[in-house]
């Protein structure tokens, strides 16, 4: 699923908001997330995961075309851990050979 994808199944679960309402209230959503990510802050969706950031120190790579020795330098990665419920309606709804079947999510007041 893509940004506006979301954004069109929120809208289409909840009607008595405008689509480019619920375009804001998604983009705040994720821009909060983002602020508090920069910020060193944790970010938790109880039941979905959390979201943090790890540090990677400095450190010699491969040029993996090459073979080729770089440096890489140190940098800070988004680190995404599932949360516990996720896990458990992803492991009872999945399909090997296609998509989530009855995931057990829902958007909206449902």
């Amino acid at each position: 699923m893509i940004k506006s994808e979301l954004i069109q199944r929120v809208g289409a679960a909840n009607p008595h908001l405008y689509q480019r309402d619920v375009e804001r209230i998604v983009n705040i959503i994720l821009d909060e997330i983002i602020a508090s990510l920069a910020r060193g802050d944790r970010v938790e969706l109880r039941g979905f995961g959390a979201f943090t950031v790890k540090h990677r120190t400095a450190r010699q790579g491969r040029n993996p075309r090459t073979g080729e020795t770089v440096f890489v330098e140190e940098k800070y990665v988004p680190f995404f851990k599932t949360g516990k419920e996720l896990r458990e309606r992803l492991n009872r709804g999945y399909n090997p050979g296609g998509a989530v079947q009855d995931s057990g999510f829902s958007v909206g007041n449902g």
